[in-house]
């Protein structure tokens, strides 16, 4: 997909955003037929069917919007985690999702913003996302860091930010200053996506997760002019997400996540692939072999412990795992901080352990 297609991408979403906005307040013919989509979903009809596109993004509109009653929509996610959902479908939601997502400024030139999403936290590993996060700072990439104010008993990167005093931006002012002045931010998914937040905090209530989670994951303030970093936990999502990049033409860097976040496994580096304009480049093959024991980890994964081993990292007084070192090289090319991947690993192999100044 060209640039001139991606711009084309956001706008036409943006467009039926404002068309649909009438449609589903004033045309009670357009309303959502939950019911007969239920029976769809749930094969009352003789076997779970896909919805289109088009069905996908009118029910992604009245979800996020909050046009669905409480108990339709506990019942709609829980056939859609069920079922499991087809590229049809996540291309529907996405153009929903789209333009009620809240727009920030990139900056003028140079390396594009690097976009980390944070839905799960880390239970048995150290979260190093946040580390990944403030390297990318202090080469200068903007980092926007979107997650999670609960980690449900898991440490998430609000966690490890607070010990670092890093606290979460409260508005999206705030979000814009930060990223103009310290070229960082983090924030709460649900005030740069509000149509998320309600399916995101159903998951206390529901006992289990549902597609808000991995749509979290795509969540793009920059209007298709970032870069994210999107994390898998298992092959068929990978192969959905794969296809959805190809068809969308955006940038993202895909990788098998660690406990879900999206930061490579410091005890063995996942593959590591890039997707721009439509196009799938493999930057880092997986790591064969059994998982290495680090004895440089944190000795613990609760965040007093991770931050404090953030701090020494970033004072170059332990070294970076290696597959954290891989992965900030992926995130230099990705972003155009460097023209090809051998620049970014030499980059990255001389700088990455150098004290801030």
């Amino acid at each position: 997909m060209t640039i001139q297609r991606k711009a084309a991408w956001h706008v036409d979403c943006s467009r039926l955003y404002r068309e649909s906005k009438g449609q589903l307040t004033d045309d009670k013919e357009s309303l959502v037929a939950y019911a007969d989509w239920l029976q769809r979903l749930l094969g009352a009809r003789g076997g779970a069917m896909a919805l289109s596109e088009e069905d996908a993004y009118r029910l992604g509109s009245e979800m996020f919007d909050g046009g669905v009653p409480e108990l339709e929509m506990g019942a709609l996610l829980l056939a859609l985690r069920g079922k499991g959902l087809a590229l049809e479908e996540w291309l529907g939601f996405y153009r929903a999702l789209t333009p009620r997502v809240h727009r920030l400024r990139g900056p003028g030139g140079g390396a594009c913003p690097v976009v980390l999403s944070s839905q799960h936290g880390a239970l048995l590993e150290p979260n190093l996302l946040p580390l990944l996060a403030l390297v990318l700072k202090r080469f200068g990439i903007p980092a926007l860091v979107h997650g999670t104010l609960h980690g449900g008993g898991r440490v998430a990167c609000v966690h490890v930010f607070r010990e670092l005093g890093i606290l979460p931006c409260a508005t999206l002012s705030q979000v814009q200053s930060a990223l103009d002045g310290d070229g960082f931010a983090f924030v709460p998914t649900p005030l740069l996506a509000p149509g998320l937040g309600g399916l995101l905090a159903l998951r206390a209530r529901l006992g289990i997760g549902n597609f808000a989670f991995t749509l979290a994951k795509l969540v793009d303030p920059f209007g298709g002019e970032s870069c994210r970093l999107v994390s898998v936990s298992q092959a068929a999502d990978m192969d959905l997400l794969r296809a959805f990049f190809r068809t969308t033409g955006e940038r993202a860097l895909l990788l098998e996540g660690t406990e879900d976040e999206a930061f490579a496994n410091p005890r063995r580096r996942p593959q590591i692939e890039l997707f721009s304009e439509g196009e799938r480049e493999v930057l880092f093959e997986p790591e064969a072999g059994p998982i290495k024991i680090m004895p440089g980890l944190p000795s613990a994964a609760d965040a007093a412990s991770t931050a404090s081993w953030t701090r020494r990292a970033l004072a170059g007084e332990v070294p970076l795992p290696m597959p954290i070192v891989n992965q900030v090289a992926c995130c230099l090319y990705a972003s155009g901080y460097a023209e090809d991947m051998n620049q970014a690993k030499a980059i990255v192999a001389v700088k990455s352990l150098v004290p801030a100044a």
